[in-house]
């Protein structure tokens, strides 16, 4: 399993410090939540901080947006050079054209699905994609409780996957913890996204990566 720490968890007043941690600890990728305000009721960083995180991390940021204006914020982040830039299918009249765009500045494109989105509705769109990211939490905050039945769901969309794009990721974001992360590796997930456990783990972020890599 790999791992990518949403640093949404961090000591925000210790960025460097903590990304580095997780980056030594033997994370994958650097999980950077942005949020406008208006698709979640939350705001959190822009370009300027992820510029500094980026200068400090030596894993790949995976960027995910819950913005409205996509294509906006891709303008923003695209410089950074991420490994993932991921998009909400639900913010978004004209997925194609988002996902292309993205791959056209050489970033791998992924979507998200909010835990009530099918998986249907991204059937069409599943060969333009790098990646497909499953919520386990209602997006906007951290340290929300895992919602169980996305398992169930992961293991349908691993079927599309086979199906459609084989080479395509599976990655779920929230409420992720040893508990729950065998079953998600059972099921075909590739990547965990971990805010909170990581962050707040009693015997610190190394034993908290390690952990999820089953």
């Amino acid at each position: 399993m790999l791992v990518a720490p949403s640093i949404l968890s961090a000591d925000f007043g210790n960025l460097a410090r903590d990304v580095a941690a997780i980056c030594d600890a033997g994370c994958d990728f650097v999980h950077v939540d942005v949020m406008d305000g208006h698709f979640v009721p939350n705001l959190t960083i822009g370009p300027v901080v992820v510029e500094s995180v980026a200068k400090v991390a030596t894993k790949p940021l995976d960027i995910h947006l819950m913005v409205e204006d996509n294509n906006f914020f891709i303008d923003l982040f695209a410089p950074l050079k991420p490994e993932f830039i991921s998009f909400h299918i639900e913010s978004e009249r004209h997925a194609n054209r988002v996902a292309n765009k993205i791959k056209e500045f050489g970033i791998r494109p992924c979507v998200v699905l909010n835990p009530h989105t099918p998986i249907e509705s991204i059937e069409y769109l599943l060969e333009y994609l790098d990646m497909v990211l499953l919520m386990s939490v209602n997006p906007g905050f951290g340290g929300q409780k895992f919602i169980p039945n996305v398992v169930e769901k992961a293991a349908r969309l691993k079927d599309l996957v086979l199906r459609k794009n084989p080479e395509c990721l599976i990655e779920v974001d929230g409420g992720v913890s040893d508990v729950n992360v065998g079953e998600l590796k059972r099921v075909g997930v590739d990547i965990v996204v971990a805010g909170s456990y990581v962050f707040k783990h009693k015997d610190g972020v190394g034993a908290a990566i390690k952990s999820l890599k089953v």
